[in-house]
Protein backbone atom coordinates (compact mmCIF):
# COMPACT_ATOMS: atom_id res chain seq x y z
CA UNK A 1 0.00 0.00 0.00
CA UNK A 2 3.13 2.28 0.96
CA UNK A 3 4.39 1.40 -2.22
CA UNK A 4 1.49 2.25 -4.24
CA UNK A 5 1.34 6.00 -2.30
CA UNK A 6 4.53 6.59 -2.97
CA UNK A 7 3.98 5.68 -7.05
CA UNK A 8 0.89 7.84 -6.87
CA UNK A 9 3.23 10.79 -5.56
CA UNK A 10 5.51 11.15 -7.58
CA UNK A 11 2.85 10.39 -10.75
CA UNK A 12 1.45 13.83 -9.17
CA UNK A 13 4.86 15.32 -8.55
CA UNK A 14 6.03 14.52 -12.38
CA UNK A 15 2.46 15.64 -14.04
CA UNK A 16 2.71 19.12 -11.91
CA UNK A 17 6.14 19.98 -13.64
CA UNK A 18 5.06 18.88 -17.16
CA UNK A 19 1.96 21.21 -16.97
CA UNK A 20 3.11 24.60 -17.20
CA UNK A 21 2.09 26.89 -14.07
CA UNK A 22 -1.37 28.87 -14.42
CA UNK A 23 -0.21 32.25 -14.88
CA UNK A 24 -2.07 34.99 -12.51
CA UNK A 25 -3.07 38.00 -13.45
CA UNK A 26 -3.59 40.97 -10.36
CA UNK A 27 -5.63 43.19 -11.02
CA UNK A 28 -5.75 46.65 -8.61
CA UNK A 29 -9.36 48.17 -8.09
CA UNK A 30 -10.42 51.68 -6.63
CA UNK A 31 -13.56 52.65 -5.15
CA UNK A 32 -15.17 55.30 -3.38
CA UNK A 33 -17.24 55.63 0.59
CA UNK A 34 -16.22 52.39 2.04
CA UNK A 35 -18.47 52.45 4.45
CA UNK A 36 -21.03 51.95 2.26
CA UNK A 37 -18.85 49.25 -0.38
CA UNK A 38 -15.93 47.69 2.02
CA UNK A 39 -18.42 44.64 2.95
CA UNK A 40 -19.61 44.52 -0.30
CA UNK A 41 -16.55 44.64 -2.60
CA UNK A 42 -14.84 42.49 0.14
CA UNK A 43 -17.69 39.65 -0.36
CA UNK A 44 -17.78 40.50 -4.48
CA UNK A 45 -14.03 39.36 -5.08
CA UNK A 46 -13.89 36.72 -3.19
CA UNK A 47 -16.76 34.79 -4.86
CA UNK A 48 -15.27 36.22 -7.84
CA UNK A 49 -11.32 34.78 -7.35
CA UNK A 50 -12.65 31.17 -6.37
CA UNK A 51 -14.34 31.26 -9.71
CA UNK A 52 -11.76 32.97 -11.73
CA UNK A 53 -8.45 31.51 -9.63
CA UNK A 54 -6.49 32.78 -12.53
CA UNK A 55 -7.07 36.07 -11.79
CA UNK A 56 -6.46 37.80 -8.05
CA UNK A 57 -7.96 41.02 -6.91
CA UNK A 58 -6.48 44.06 -4.76
CA UNK A 59 -7.55 46.71 -3.60
CA UNK A 60 -6.15 50.43 -3.72
CA UNK A 61 -7.00 52.56 -0.82
CA UNK A 62 -10.74 53.93 -1.09
CA UNK A 63 -11.71 57.55 -1.51
CA UNK A 64 -14.21 59.15 1.17
CA UNK A 65 -16.45 60.51 -1.54
CA UNK A 66 -16.88 60.68 -5.21
CA UNK A 67 -15.50 64.05 -5.97
CA UNK A 68 -12.24 62.53 -3.96
CA UNK A 69 -12.40 59.42 -6.19
CA UNK A 70 -12.34 61.42 -9.68
CA UNK A 71 -9.34 63.84 -8.19
CA UNK A 72 -7.44 60.84 -7.08
CA UNK A 73 -8.03 58.63 -10.51
CA UNK A 74 -7.38 62.22 -13.04
CA UNK A 75 -4.26 62.45 -10.34
CA UNK A 76 -3.36 58.83 -11.25
CA UNK A 77 -3.57 59.12 -14.74
CA UNK A 78 0.10 58.15 -16.87
CA UNK A 79 1.85 57.20 -13.89
CA UNK A 80 2.26 53.71 -11.82
CA UNK A 81 -0.46 53.94 -9.02
CA UNK A 82 -3.32 54.34 -11.28
CA UNK A 83 -5.50 50.95 -10.49
CA UNK A 84 -6.85 49.05 -13.52
CA UNK A 85 -10.48 49.16 -12.74
CA UNK A 86 -12.34 52.22 -10.76
CA UNK A 87 -16.11 52.80 -9.29
CA UNK A 88 -16.66 56.00 -10.47
CA UNK A 89 -19.74 58.12 -9.71
CA UNK A 90 -22.50 58.37 -12.83
CA UNK A 91 -21.93 62.00 -12.65
CA UNK A 92 -18.13 62.05 -12.69
CA UNK A 93 -18.26 59.26 -15.81
CA UNK A 94 -18.01 62.48 -18.29
CA UNK A 95 -14.81 64.13 -16.70
CA UNK A 96 -13.11 60.91 -17.54
CA UNK A 97 -14.72 60.73 -21.32
CA UNK A 98 -13.36 64.39 -21.80
CA UNK A 99 -9.73 63.55 -20.80
CA UNK A 100 -9.96 60.12 -23.09
CA UNK A 101 -8.88 58.39 -19.23
CA UNK A 102 -11.43 55.12 -19.75
CA UNK A 103 -11.48 51.91 -21.71
CA UNK A 104 -14.53 52.85 -24.19
CA UNK A 105 -16.32 49.62 -23.51
CA UNK A 106 -18.46 49.71 -26.64
CA UNK A 107 -16.04 46.78 -28.50
CA UNK A 108 -16.09 44.34 -25.46
CA UNK A 109 -20.26 44.99 -25.47
CA UNK A 110 -20.56 44.11 -29.16
CA UNK A 111 -18.31 41.10 -28.96
CA UNK A 112 -19.91 39.83 -26.13
CA UNK A 113 -23.07 39.53 -28.54
CA UNK A 114 -26.49 39.99 -26.35
CA UNK A 115 -25.79 41.68 -22.64
CA UNK A 116 -29.52 41.54 -22.28
CA UNK A 117 -29.38 37.99 -21.47
CA UNK A 118 -27.22 38.62 -18.12
CA UNK A 119 -29.29 41.23 -17.53
CA UNK A 120 -27.32 44.49 -19.32
CA UNK A 121 -30.53 45.63 -21.14
CA UNK A 122 -30.18 48.47 -23.02
CA UNK A 123 -31.83 50.94 -20.15
CA UNK A 124 -29.08 49.85 -17.55
CA UNK A 125 -26.22 50.27 -20.17
CA UNK A 126 -27.12 53.71 -20.83
CA UNK A 127 -26.65 54.67 -17.16
CA UNK A 128 -22.70 54.36 -18.00
CA UNK A 129 -22.49 55.91 -21.49
CA UNK A 130 -21.66 59.41 -22.25
CA UNK A 131 -22.81 61.05 -25.60
CA UNK A 132 -23.35 56.69 -26.68
CA UNK A 133 -20.23 56.03 -25.61
CA UNK A 134 -20.15 52.88 -23.37
CA UNK A 135 -18.09 54.31 -20.49
CA UNK A 136 -18.67 51.75 -17.77
CA UNK A 137 -21.13 49.45 -16.26
CA UNK A 138 -23.70 50.92 -13.50
CA UNK A 139 -22.59 48.78 -10.16
CA UNK A 140 -24.97 50.95 -7.49
CA UNK A 141 -28.09 52.81 -8.59
CA UNK A 142 -30.04 54.57 -5.70
CA UNK A 143 -32.58 57.42 -5.54
CA UNK A 144 -33.32 59.70 -2.40
CA UNK A 145 -36.04 59.02 -0.20
CA UNK A 146 -37.70 59.67 3.24
CA UNK A 147 -36.74 57.98 6.02
CA UNK A 148 -38.73 58.37 9.13
CA UNK A 149 -39.77 57.93 12.95
CA UNK A 150 -42.84 56.19 13.03
CA UNK A 151 -42.79 56.74 16.86
CA UNK A 152 -42.07 60.58 16.55
CA UNK A 153 -44.65 60.76 13.78
CA UNK A 154 -47.28 59.24 16.08
CA UNK A 155 -46.39 60.99 19.02
CA UNK A 156 -46.25 64.73 17.07
CA UNK A 157 -50.32 63.64 16.15
CA UNK A 158 -49.52 62.15 12.78
CA UNK A 159 -49.72 58.47 11.25
CA UNK A 160 -47.11 56.28 10.49
CA UNK A 161 -49.29 54.48 8.57
CA UNK A 162 -50.10 57.30 5.80
CA UNK A 163 -46.60 59.75 5.67
CA UNK A 164 -46.57 62.71 3.90
CA UNK A 165 -46.74 62.93 0.58
CA UNK A 166 -46.07 66.83 0.41
CA UNK A 167 -43.25 69.09 1.89
CA UNK A 168 -46.02 71.04 2.87
CA UNK A 169 -46.84 68.52 4.87
CA UNK A 170 -43.23 67.34 5.79
CA UNK A 171 -42.81 70.84 7.05
CA UNK A 172 -45.89 70.84 9.14
CA UNK A 173 -45.02 67.26 10.63
CA UNK A 174 -41.73 68.08 11.07
CA UNK A 175 -42.60 71.38 12.99
CA UNK A 176 -45.05 69.27 15.59
CA UNK A 177 -42.15 66.71 16.28
CA UNK A 178 -39.61 69.92 17.03
CA UNK A 179 -42.09 70.89 19.15
CA UNK A 180 -42.07 67.77 21.31
CA UNK A 181 -38.99 69.10 22.99
CA UNK A 182 -36.82 66.99 24.65
CA UNK A 183 -33.79 67.71 21.73
CA UNK A 184 -35.96 66.17 19.15
CA UNK A 185 -35.62 68.09 16.01
CA UNK A 186 -37.99 67.45 13.12
CA UNK A 187 -36.05 67.47 10.09
CA UNK A 188 -32.60 66.72 8.42
CA UNK A 189 -31.56 66.83 4.51
CA UNK A 190 -28.85 65.59 3.28
CA UNK A 191 -27.57 68.59 1.55
CA UNK A 192 -24.13 68.58 2.24
CA UNK A 193 -21.09 66.90 -0.26
CA UNK A 194 -22.51 66.99 -3.80
CA UNK A 195 -25.72 68.46 -5.57
CA UNK A 196 -27.30 65.13 -5.84
CA UNK A 197 -30.00 66.36 -3.00
CA UNK A 198 -30.60 69.64 -4.35
CA UNK A 199 -31.25 67.86 -7.59
CA UNK A 200 -34.25 65.79 -6.01
CA UNK A 201 -35.33 69.13 -5.23
CA UNK A 202 -34.76 70.73 -8.61
CA UNK A 203 -35.39 67.63 -10.87
CA UNK A 204 -38.78 67.05 -8.35
CA UNK A 205 -39.96 70.60 -9.55
CA UNK A 206 -39.32 69.48 -13.02
CA UNK A 207 -36.12 71.79 -13.42
CA UNK A 208 -33.16 71.36 -15.04
CA UNK A 209 -29.13 72.26 -14.42
CA UNK A 210 -28.16 73.85 -17.75
CA UNK A 211 -30.13 74.51 -21.08
CA UNK A 212 -30.33 72.43 -23.73
CA UNK A 213 -27.09 73.53 -25.32
CA UNK A 214 -25.04 73.89 -22.05
CA UNK A 215 -24.42 77.36 -22.58
CA UNK A 216 -26.19 78.80 -19.77
CA UNK A 217 -27.10 77.87 -16.52
CA UNK A 218 -30.62 77.23 -16.38
CA UNK A 219 -31.09 75.99 -12.27
CA UNK A 220 -31.88 79.61 -10.93
CA UNK A 221 -35.71 79.44 -12.94
CA UNK A 222 -38.72 79.01 -11.51
CA UNK A 223 -38.17 75.29 -10.46
CA UNK A 224 -35.04 76.50 -9.02
CA UNK A 225 -36.23 78.77 -7.24
CA UNK A 226 -38.94 76.55 -6.12
CA UNK A 227 -36.31 74.05 -5.07
CA UNK A 228 -34.32 76.36 -2.79
CA UNK A 229 -37.36 78.01 -1.08
CA UNK A 230 -38.46 74.30 -0.28
CA UNK A 231 -35.19 73.87 1.87
CA UNK A 232 -35.53 77.94 3.31
CA UNK A 233 -38.37 76.66 4.43
CA UNK A 234 -37.32 73.11 6.00
CA UNK A 235 -35.12 75.53 7.66
CA UNK A 236 -37.06 78.49 8.70
CA UNK A 237 -41.08 76.37 9.61
CA UNK A 238 -39.47 73.02 10.00
CA UNK A 239 -36.94 73.62 12.48
CA UNK A 240 -34.36 71.43 10.56
CA UNK A 241 -30.68 71.76 12.52
CA UNK A 242 -27.66 72.98 10.60
CA UNK A 243 -26.08 69.21 10.78
CA UNK A 244 -23.42 68.20 8.94
CA UNK A 245 -23.67 64.58 7.36
CA UNK A 246 -22.18 62.69 9.88
CA UNK A 247 -24.24 64.20 12.53
CA UNK A 248 -27.44 64.36 11.16
CA UNK A 249 -27.35 60.41 10.60
CA UNK A 250 -26.34 59.83 14.06
CA UNK A 251 -28.74 61.69 15.61
CA UNK A 252 -31.43 60.14 13.13
CA UNK A 253 -30.16 56.64 14.07
CA UNK A 254 -30.49 58.06 17.88
CA UNK A 255 -34.36 58.78 17.84
CA UNK A 256 -33.81 62.66 18.08
CA UNK A 257 -34.96 63.25 14.40
CA UNK A 258 -38.58 62.76 12.84
CA UNK A 259 -37.32 62.77 8.86
CA UNK A 260 -34.43 62.19 7.31
CA UNK A 261 -33.95 62.01 3.80
CA UNK A 262 -30.63 60.94 1.77
CA UNK A 263 -29.97 57.65 -0.53
CA UNK A 264 -31.98 54.80 -0.35
CA UNK A 265 -28.02 53.48 -0.37
CA UNK A 266 -27.79 54.30 3.15
CA UNK A 267 -31.33 51.96 3.80
CA UNK A 268 -28.71 49.06 5.49
CA UNK A 269 -26.28 50.90 7.76
CA UNK A 270 -29.58 53.05 8.90
CA UNK A 271 -31.58 49.61 9.43
CA UNK A 272 -28.27 48.61 11.37
CA UNK A 273 -27.69 51.43 13.86
CA UNK A 274 -31.43 52.25 14.29
CA UNK A 275 -31.69 48.20 15.51
CA UNK A 276 -34.65 48.54 17.74
CA UNK A 277 -34.60 52.20 19.31
CA UNK A 278 -37.66 53.03 17.09
CA UNK A 279 -40.12 51.72 14.39
CA UNK A 280 -37.90 52.98 11.11
CA UNK A 281 -40.33 53.45 8.19
CA UNK A 282 -39.11 54.52 4.32
CA UNK A 283 -41.48 56.54 2.14
CA UNK A 284 -41.42 57.96 -1.46
CA UNK A 285 -39.40 61.35 -1.24
CA UNK A 286 -42.07 64.42 -2.61
CA UNK A 287 -42.12 65.89 -5.67
CA UNK A 288 -42.52 69.71 -5.79
CA UNK A 289 -44.33 68.35 -9.04
CA UNK A 290 -45.89 65.42 -8.83
CA UNK A 291 -46.45 65.00 -12.81
CA UNK A 292 -43.13 66.66 -14.23
CA UNK A 293 -40.97 65.84 -11.44
CA UNK A 294 -38.16 63.34 -12.08
CA UNK A 295 -34.85 62.24 -9.30
CA UNK A 296 -31.80 61.95 -10.02
CA UNK A 297 -29.91 58.78 -10.33
CA UNK A 298 -27.16 58.51 -7.83
CA UNK A 299 -24.39 55.78 -7.80
CA UNK A 300 -20.96 54.54 -9.51
CA UNK A 301 -20.15 52.53 -12.49
CA UNK A 302 -17.37 49.64 -12.65
CA UNK A 303 -14.53 51.62 -15.07
CA UNK A 304 -11.56 49.55 -16.72
CA UNK A 305 -9.11 51.98 -16.73
CA UNK A 306 -5.60 49.28 -17.91
CA UNK A 307 -4.89 49.28 -21.60
CA UNK A 308 -2.87 46.15 -20.78
CA UNK A 309 -4.52 43.18 -23.51
CA UNK A 310 -4.19 40.72 -21.05
CA UNK A 311 -5.16 42.66 -17.87
CA UNK A 312 -8.33 44.07 -20.13
CA UNK A 313 -9.62 40.92 -20.22
CA UNK A 314 -9.60 39.87 -16.90
CA UNK A 315 -11.07 43.25 -16.14
CA UNK A 316 -13.86 43.09 -18.43
CA UNK A 317 -14.50 39.66 -16.52
CA UNK A 318 -14.88 41.22 -12.90
CA UNK A 319 -16.43 44.07 -14.14
CA UNK A 320 -19.58 42.14 -15.58
CA UNK A 321 -19.53 40.16 -12.42
CA UNK A 322 -19.83 42.89 -10.08
CA UNK A 323 -22.17 44.48 -11.91
CA UNK A 324 -23.70 41.32 -13.08
CA UNK A 325 -26.80 39.26 -11.59
CA UNK A 326 -24.55 37.97 -8.25
CA UNK A 327 -22.73 41.07 -7.75
CA UNK A 328 -26.39 43.05 -7.73
CA UNK A 329 -27.59 40.50 -5.23
CA UNK A 330 -24.78 41.60 -2.48
CA UNK A 331 -25.13 45.38 -3.17
CA UNK A 332 -29.10 45.55 -2.90
CA UNK A 333 -29.38 43.69 0.53
CA UNK A 334 -25.71 45.16 1.90
CA UNK A 335 -26.81 48.73 0.98
CA UNK A 336 -30.01 49.66 -0.27
CA UNK A 337 -29.24 50.85 -3.83
CA UNK A 338 -31.92 49.35 -6.65
CA UNK A 339 -30.96 46.61 -8.96
CA UNK A 340 -29.35 47.70 -11.98
CA UNK A 341 -29.73 44.40 -13.35
CA UNK A 342 -32.17 42.80 -14.48
CA UNK A 343 -31.85 39.16 -13.97
CA UNK A 344 -31.14 39.96 -10.48
CA UNK A 345 -34.16 42.08 -10.33
CA UNK A 346 -36.66 38.85 -10.99
CA UNK A 347 -34.89 35.81 -10.47
CA UNK A 348 -35.49 34.19 -7.09
CA UNK A 349 -32.09 33.01 -7.04
CA UNK A 350 -30.88 36.32 -6.52
CA UNK A 351 -33.16 39.24 -4.92
CA UNK A 352 -36.32 38.11 -6.44
CA UNK A 353 -37.75 37.34 -3.12
CA UNK A 354 -36.10 40.24 -1.72
CA UNK A 355 -38.25 42.67 -1.57
CA UNK A 356 -41.08 40.96 -0.18
CA UNK A 357 -39.33 39.76 2.93
CA UNK A 358 -37.69 43.73 3.50
CA UNK A 359 -40.46 46.34 2.96
CA UNK A 360 -37.88 48.86 3.87
CA UNK A 361 -36.19 48.57 0.97
CA UNK A 362 -39.25 48.95 -1.41
CA UNK A 363 -39.51 52.86 -1.57
CA UNK A 364 -36.46 53.42 -3.53
CA UNK A 365 -37.30 50.48 -6.11
CA UNK A 366 -41.01 52.13 -6.23
CA UNK A 367 -39.50 55.48 -8.17
CA UNK A 368 -37.25 53.82 -10.48
CA UNK A 369 -40.06 54.73 -13.25
CA UNK A 370 -39.12 58.60 -12.17
CA UNK A 371 -35.02 58.11 -12.27
CA UNK A 372 -33.30 60.26 -14.51
CA UNK A 373 -29.45 60.93 -14.98
CA UNK A 374 -27.20 62.85 -12.37
CA UNK A 375 -26.03 65.50 -14.32
CA UNK A 376 -23.13 65.65 -15.20
CA UNK A 377 -21.53 69.36 -15.82
CA UNK A 378 -19.66 69.72 -19.12
CA UNK A 379 -15.57 71.05 -18.89
CA UNK A 380 -12.99 70.73 -16.14
CA UNK A 381 -14.49 72.56 -13.96
CA UNK A 382 -17.38 69.60 -12.13
CA UNK A 383 -15.85 69.45 -8.71
CA UNK A 384 -15.49 73.24 -8.33
CA UNK A 385 -19.32 73.85 -9.68
CA UNK A 386 -20.36 70.89 -7.21
CA UNK A 387 -18.88 72.80 -4.72
CA UNK A 388 -20.15 76.25 -5.22
CA UNK A 389 -23.61 75.02 -5.31
CA UNK A 390 -23.31 73.19 -2.16
CA UNK A 391 -21.39 76.56 -0.84
CA UNK A 392 -24.31 78.47 -1.55
CA UNK A 393 -27.01 75.60 -0.40
CA UNK A 394 -25.17 75.84 3.37
CA UNK A 395 -25.82 80.40 3.36
CA UNK A 396 -29.46 78.66 2.81
CA UNK A 397 -29.26 76.32 5.36
CA UNK A 398 -27.28 78.54 8.19
CA UNK A 399 -30.34 81.17 6.91
CA UNK A 400 -27.06 83.61 6.08
CA UNK A 401 -28.94 84.40 2.51
CA UNK A 402 -32.06 84.86 1.32
CA UNK A 403 -32.76 81.60 -1.22
CA UNK A 404 -33.05 83.74 -4.47
CA UNK A 405 -29.94 85.38 -3.32
CA UNK A 406 -28.32 82.56 -2.75
CA UNK A 407 -29.05 80.94 -5.81
CA UNK A 408 -28.54 83.53 -7.92
CA UNK A 409 -24.65 83.74 -6.63
CA UNK A 410 -24.14 80.24 -7.53
CA UNK A 411 -25.70 80.82 -10.62
CA UNK A 412 -23.16 83.62 -11.61
CA UNK A 413 -20.12 81.58 -10.16
CA UNK A 414 -20.90 78.31 -12.17
CA UNK A 415 -22.13 80.33 -15.39
CA UNK A 416 -18.28 82.20 -15.49
CA UNK A 417 -17.28 78.18 -15.09
CA UNK A 418 -18.86 76.21 -17.57
CA UNK A 419 -16.40 76.25 -21.08
CA UNK A 420 -16.61 78.23 -24.00
CA UNK A 421 -16.42 77.37 -27.59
Amino acid sequence: MKHITQLLAAAAVSLAIALPAQAETTLTVHYPMPGFFKDVMDTISKKFMAENPDIKIQFASPSATYEEGIQTILRQVGTSEMPDITFIGLNRLRMLDERDVAVDLGPLVKKDGNMAEQGFSDTILKLAQVKGKQLGLAFATSNPIMYYNADLVKAAGGNPDNPPKTWDEVIALGAKIKALGNGVDGIDFRWQGDDWMFSALLFGAGGKMLSEDESQVAFNGPEGQKAVEVLHRLVSEGGMPVFTKPAGEQAFAAGKVGFEFQTTGASRNTIKNVGNKFDLRTAKIPLIDPVNGRLPTGGNAVVILTHDAAKQDAAWKFAKFAAGPYGASVVVPGTGYVPNNELAAKSPEYLGDFYKQNPLFQAGLSQMPVMIPWYAFPGSNGVKVTQTIVDNLSRIVDQSAEPKEALDDAAADVEGMLPRS
